[in-house]
Formats: structure tokens, sequence, C-alpha cells
């Protein structure tokens, strides 16, 4: 956790943040990107070319690709609270997880863990209305079911891997009977051998279903 957080606190004083810097691809397909950089790190480029950048647990990740290891390979990152302006919109939602940050004194070597907030998950809208949900590191809870029919997601970012996490039949459940998405990519699976989830078991969970999912490895991108 303290490693994570090492880079959380690197690019950001707050869970989600922006950058000016765009990538070219956007302003000629005038589409939304979803970059997976492994585990729940996500890099969202808008349509007029915003970068939001979501859990950034990039340095140590095992799944991080390469040239992310580097944080200058995210660009200029600043800090807002709403990040792109009004023509996008961000809410931040709950999520069930344990929230805290283990730091190990250098000198004693001895390690503490102290709170660190609320877990959350973040609702993406973009400018033509395209909806995102960012679920965070979460397991199953009944508030999804409002979250699916009150802010209907096109598209979610869903953690499989267990343990911590959501594992395939609780992420199956909460697509099919609760968030009944477009599209699903499925994260926070193999990044260690405790998190065992695979997006196999997981489509195989859903069975029949108009929902879309789409198996990245970190690097992949995707245009919606």
């Amino acid at each position: 956790m303290d490693i994570e957080r090492r880079d959380f606190l690197r690019l950001t004083a707050g869970a989600l943040t922006w950058s000016l810097a765009a990538e070219p691809a956007w302003a000629q397909t005038n589409k939304t990107e979803v970059h997976w950089l492994g585990q729940a790190t996500t890099k969202i480029t808008s349509l007029t070319g915003k970068v939001i950048v979501i859990d950034p647990f990039l340095t140590n990740n095992p799944k991080t690709p390469v040239g992310f290891k580097n944080l200058d390979a995210l660009g200029k990152v600043d800090v807002m609270v709403q990040p792109a302006g009004p023509q996008i919109t961000i809410t931040q939602t709950r999520a069930e997880h344990t929230s805290e940050i283990t730091s190990v004194d250098p000198a004693t070597k001895k390690s503490t863990t102290y709170p660190a907030g609320e877990p959350t998950g973040f609702i993406i809208e973009m400018e033509n209305g395209f909806k995102l949900y960012h679920m965070g590191d979460t397991g199953l809870f009944g508030d999804m079911r409002l979250i699916g029919d009150y802010y209907k997601p096109d598209l979610i970012m869903i953690p499989i891997g267990g343990h911590f996490v959501m594992d395939p039949k609780d992420a199956a459940y909460a697509t099919k009977e609760m968030l009944k998405p477009k599209f699903a990519i499925p994260i926070h699976y193999g990044t260690f051998p405790v998190l065992k989830g695979t997006p196999q078991e997981y489509q195989a969970a859903l069975g029949q279903t108009t929902t879309q999912v789409f198996p990245l490895s970190p690097g992949d991108k995707l245009q919606f």
C-alpha cells in the first residue's frame, strides 16, 4: 500500500488528476480513449484532449508497461477539483475496500499503518454524454444497483481479481444484475498471485449478456 501511495502522492494531492498534454490521436478520432496501465491505473483522454489519470500505481506495479515506470510518461499533471471544465462531469462514488497507508521509517525499519480516507470510485461523463464508471478497488455492495439505475454507465472498469476485491462471480453479478453497461473492462487482477480471477472466468460467469467485455493487457488502449 505504501508503494502505491508513493506514486499517488508524487502525481496528485487527490485521487483524480488531469493534464492538458493530449496525445495526438484524439484530435483525429473525436472519441474517448481508455488506456489501462495495470491493476486499477487508468489514463483517459477525452474528446477534447483532457487527460484524466485514476489510481496511479505505476513505479512498483509488476504489471505496469515498461515505458510507464517513468512517471514522466504520463505528461504534465495538474490538480483541480473539477479538472476538465463544465463539459466533463466527475462524480465520486463509494467503494467497499480498506483504505490505509503503511510507511516504513528508514532509520528504525519499523512500519506503521495509518487511516487513508474513504475508498472511492468515479463516474466520468464525457463531452458527448458517454459515461465511464471506474469502480476502483471494491467488493460487491448494494448501491451498485442505484448507480446502474441512476447514472446508467456505458462502460465499467470492474475489478475481478478476488481476495481484496470482487471475484469473477461477484463482478458478473454486479455487471448483469445491477449495472447493466454496454461495455466492461476487467481490471485489478493478475498483478499479484492472490488476485486469481481471470477475464475468462468473468465472461463465463456472465453467460448470455448484452454487455461486451474487453479483456485488455496492461498498456492496451480502446476508443469508444
